[in-house]
């Protein structure tokens, strides 16, 4: 039945053949329609109250709507003071929304507003939807949910930032240790580049050496080659000497004898021939 009310509501504000007091009519009567379909469902008690406020808040109807056009949302939480009965309308587009727009509101913690536990959360006059009626409690529960999702949400972005920075962090050590193992990798294959290029020049070296000392064993074999040839040449030469020297001593006797003799003829002749001389006249 509500439903059907409020429809008609809707299509009436659509086509903009309805005035003013006519929505104002049909907002009563939906709010009416809304508190008798709704009687059976809580306690008797409950669902006088529950009547009367909104038999009450239907009153206000014109001006809960001027308060949705005037706000440009969706809709209004609207409830009546439990205290002193002042309208009040929190404008949102969803009761969540409007409940959420009222509590974190900067004036909100020195409001003075006391919030019935049910409240009415009444469409744009253009929405066919029937006003959703809500307790504060549901209410409160859903902003500690949304909220307990927001902190949640909160914290997951700051361990994700957390993570991120790490990560971030990681990645320059790495980066880090990577230029420096590369710095060091270099500067080892410089030093094995040098070593291999001293073993090479020392290898060099050695090779010179080498060549060096077989030349020169060579020149020595040569040497002894030759000096063993004059050592064998000056044999032959000592040989050849001495028996040259012997052959001269043999001539020098034999001429000292044959001269001996001849001088000894000699001799004997100038004494013959001296004793010629000498001889009687």
């Amino acid at each position: 039945m509500r439903q059907l009310v409020f429809v008609s509501l809707a299509r009436s504000w659509r086509r903009g053949s309805a005035s003013v007091g006519a929505g104002v009519v049909y907002l009563s009567l939906a709010l009416l329609a809304f508190g008798c379909a709704s009687r059976s469902l809580v306690p008797e008690a409950q669902a006088v109250a529950i009547k009367q406020r909104e038999r009450a808040l239907a009153s206000h109807a014109a001006a809960v709507q001027g308060a949705i056009r005037q706000s440009g949302q969706a809709g209004v939480l609207a409830f009546l003071d439990a205290d002193d009965g002042h309208l009040v309308v929190l404008p949102g587009d969803s009761p969540a929304d409007a409940w959420a727009r009222y509590t974190t509101a900067p004036g909100n913690a020195n409001s003075r507003v006391s919030v019935p536990p049910v409240v009415t959360f009444v469409h744009r006059a253009d929405i066919s939807k029937a006003p959703e009626v809500v307790t504060r409690s549901a209410l409160e529960q859903e902003q500690a949910t949304r909220a307990a999702a927001a902190a949640l949400e909160k914290e997951f972005r700051d361990a994700y930032r957390r993570v991120d920075e790490r990560l971030a962090s990681a990645q320059r050590e790495v980066e880090e240790s990577i230029a420096a193992a590369k710095k060091d990798t270099d500067a080892s294959l410089g030093a094995v580049r040098a070593d291999i290029q001293k073993a090479f020049d020392d290898l060099e070296s050695v090779r010179t050496f080498v060549l060096q000392s077989a030349q020169l064993g060579w020149l020595n074999h040569e040497l002894n080659v030759e000096n063993a040839g004059a050592i064998r040449k000056l044999a032959t030469a000592s040989q050849e000497l001495s028996a040259t020297s012997a052959r001269l001593q043999e001539s020098i006797r034999q001429l000292s004898e044959t001269i001996g003799g001849q001088l000894k003829e000699l001799t004997n002749r100038l004494d013959a021939l001296h004793g010629k001389v000498t001889g009687p006249k």
